[in-house]
């Protein structure tokens, strides 16, 4: 019985766990085969290890090429789809006009589509449009994608908030612009980087849509399919550990800001009148003493 009660108190935190490692276990699988030292082109079987592949990291050019392409393909989409996107929700949480419920809408569809049917739409509208596909095309798929990441992230941080920080800033004199740099962008900053991240991670990561309307570029995902099939180098094992411990510090990046962004958020107008009111001091009369 204490068994079973030990389990029932803590059968939400152990499946948490056993849901980490399971999610978790292939990134440590990728970690531990880029110090393989394989006999053959495969890297399938553990054979001794070795750190050889990390210090020639980059001495296959086909793959540096493609890495290259992949990481200027993901910040130049993540820069263009974070400021859209951003423009785009503010606009959906702050103003009324006529179509804002069907754009709500619409800008969840790509998020949703399956990406083969997104993939083939661009590709016949590259085509109709007489557009050779290559670099170009894979930037406007990609910042089309990113977008719809973008608003929703944003927008559900505009949600919350404190309209009133804002307000305070306009009553001490300050203009729109003035308000928008000191006051609303330090606050929704958390959620901007965190879309930003995600937007990275999926333009780098995708194939599907590349596959479509890369043409003859090759980007890290492409080059990793047409690699399988006579052998993946060690060193693309190197490269994913490599993003994987960029995105582990962007990450904590995040977190740092967002615990900032909290601090600033706690601090109310109403607060701040209150303590100017009481000239930012609290003191207590004492009563006066009782006549003898």
């Amino acid at each position: 019985m204490k068994a079973i009660n030990w389990i029932r108190e803590r059968g939400v935190m152990i499946f948490a766990i056993l849901v980490v490692i399971y999610t978790l276990l292939p990134i440590a699988v990728i970690i531990a085969f880029s110090f393989n030292d394989p006999a053959g082109k495969f890297n399938f079987t553990w054979q001794g290890f070795t750190t050889k592949y990390w210090t020639s990291a980059f001495d296959i050019p086909a793959l540096n090429d493609a890495m290259i392409t992949s990481l200027e393909l993901a910040v130049l989409a993540t820069l263009i789809a974070t400021i859209l996107g951003t423009m785009i929700a503010l606009a959906l949480v702050r103003y009324e006009f006529r179509g804002r419920r069907a754009a709500n809408l619409l800008i969840v569809i790509p998020m949703t589509s399956p990406e083969v049917v997104i993939g083939a739409a661009l590709l016949s509208m590259f085509v109709s449009a007489q557009i050779t596909t290559g670099f170009t095309t894979l930037l406007i798929a990609h910042i089309m994608f990113c977008i719809s990441f973008v608003v929703i992230v944003v927008r559900s941080r505009l949600i919350g908030f404190d309209r009133r920080l804002e307000e305070a800033a306009r009553d001490l004199g300050a203009d729109p612009k003035t308000t928008f740099r000191t006051v609303t962008l330090p606050l929704i900053t958390p959620g901007l980087v965190a879309a930003a991240g995600l937007s990275f991670a999926l333009s780098i990561d995708d194939f599907v849509i590349s596959n479509f309307n890369a043409g003859t570029t090759v980007t890290f995902p492409l080059y990793i399919y047409g690699a399988a099939q006579r052998g993946i180098p060690v060193q693309v094992n190197v490269f994913a550990t490599m993003l994987f411990l960029l995105t582990v510090l962007a990450m904590v990046a995040s977190v740092v800001q967002q615990r900032r962004a909290e601090k600033l958020a706690a601090i109310r107008p109403d607060q701040e009148g209150g303590d100017a009111a009481s000239g930012g001091t609290s003191s207590s009369v004492a009563p006066a003493p009782a006549a003898s």
